[in-house]
């Protein structure tokens, strides 16, 4: 997991869900597909979106276009404000 984002408004995690643990010796019995995403944090409102698949994907492009282009805050937080209308699951803290 890598904080990638993070203001009073937003934070964006990349997150390697099923990236392999150190130790794991994974045989290749069965399927093992990488889930990796990207959890937005709208701080604002006290809800989070997973992306993933597709998703996660547009997402990682639009990471590739801002490291060439040095972005604004008021940009980056233009772009997340866009994605933080999919946030439906309220931040629980365990």
């Amino acid at each position: 997991m890598n904080m990638l984002y993070d203001s009073d408004s937003f934070a964006v995690v990349h997150i390697h869900a099923n990236a392999p643990m150190d130790g794991d010796d994974h045989t290749g019995d069965g399927p093992h597909m990488p889930r990796h995403g990207f959890e937005i944090v709208d701080k604002r409102s006290g809800k989070e979106v997973y992306l993933d698949g597709s998703w996660a994907e547009m997402f990682q492009q639009q990471i590739n276009a801002w490291q060439k282009s040095t972005p604004s805050q008021e940009e980056v937080e233009d772009t997340l404000e866009g994605y933080a209308g999919l946030a439906q699951m309220p931040v629980v803290v365990h």
